[in-house]
């Protein structure tokens, strides 16, 4: 049982309106507003927040007693792409791109649309009232946001070595090494990997290995398919299965974060032309 209490509990114990909390919270970047509901951020989550499920009225977000609200680091104020792209030194066209392959934003005909990944970060939608277009604008803490960060650098090249990803990661790399080199040049670390790699490149699914999910924590998804909006997990190794344990931890973090997740066993790893068509055709990917 969690010792974490409500924000009105906090505020309570704080002395202070659960209004003024809520608003200071919100200010700091700790939670966001979308249909009348809270959601918990990823900087929230940092400064440990997290949800509780209340038997009748559902998840609600609760917090540690000591909870530091830091509002020195931000003014609470909302960027525009525009913005964004004035201090990464990129145009509103070329930021967009970038929070949409982080999938914190989908397009449509009417504009760009918030994702619950990207309420989670910070975003808000928005919608201009003359033209009827819809936009997304952003917490100012976005502009610290070491995923987007990452995601600039790596589009940009620029001294991309140096701001690798964390050393977890690059001690995974190093451990196991991604030796198998695919049809389209990547290089992979199983030959389970190998033949997943070679069917979607063979048939035209535009993917990406080893991508880093969007959120805080470094986890490497298997692949990412852009197209859907999905990952691909293939739960094998040269060595054999992972373990029950290792799938579940996996596959909470992709719930945890409303991430679409397509799963491959090593039993099907001979049946992907049976297996897979079905599986993309449910996020919208055709394959030829």
């Amino acid at each position: 049982m969690s010792d974490k209490i409500s924000t009105s509990a906090l505020a309570k114990l704080r002395n202070i309106e659960a209004k003024q909390l809520f608003h200071d919270l919100k200010t700091a970047g700790y939670i966001n507003r979308a249909d009348e509901t809270w959601v918990l951020t990823e900087l929230g989550r940092k400064f440990g927040g997290e949800y509780l499920e209340h038997k009748k009225f559902g998840p609600f977000i609760v917090w540690p007693q000591n909870l530091l609200i830091d509002l020195t680091a931000t003014s609470g104020k909302t960027f525009s792409a525009t913005q964004i792209g004035q201090r990464f030194t990129l145009n509103a066209k070329k930021i967009n791109q970038l929070l949409q392959e982080l999938g914190w934003i989908a397009k449509k005909d009417n504009g760009w649309h918030i994702t619950s990944s990207g309420l989670a970060v910070g975003g808000s939608q928005r919608q201009d009232k003359e033209s009827g277009q819809h936009f997304v604008v952003w917490h100012d803490s976005i502009i610290r946001n070491k995923r987007l960060k990452q995601s600039v650098i790596e589009f940009s090249g620029q001294d991309a070595q140096a701001h690798a990803t964390d050393k977890s990661l690059s001690s995974f790399r190093q451990k196991f090494e991604a030796k198998h080199r695919t049809l389209d040049g990547h290089y992979v670390r199983s030959l389970g990997e190998l033949k997943i790699d070679n069917w979607l490149y063979m048939n035209g699914v535009i993917h990406a290995y080893d991508r880093q999910l969007p959120i805080e924590a470094d986890v490497l998804s298997d692949f990412y398919l852009p197209t859907g909006k999905v990952y691909l997990q293939y739960w094998g190794k040269d060595n054999g299965e992972m373990s029950q344990q290792e799938q579940a931890t996996v596959r909470a973090i992709y719930a945890q974060h409303n991430f679409d997740l397509i799963e491959v066993f090593p039993h099907e790893i001979d049946k992907l032309d049976d297996i897979l068509p079905g599986r993309l055709k449910a996020f919208g990917i055709k394959a030829y």
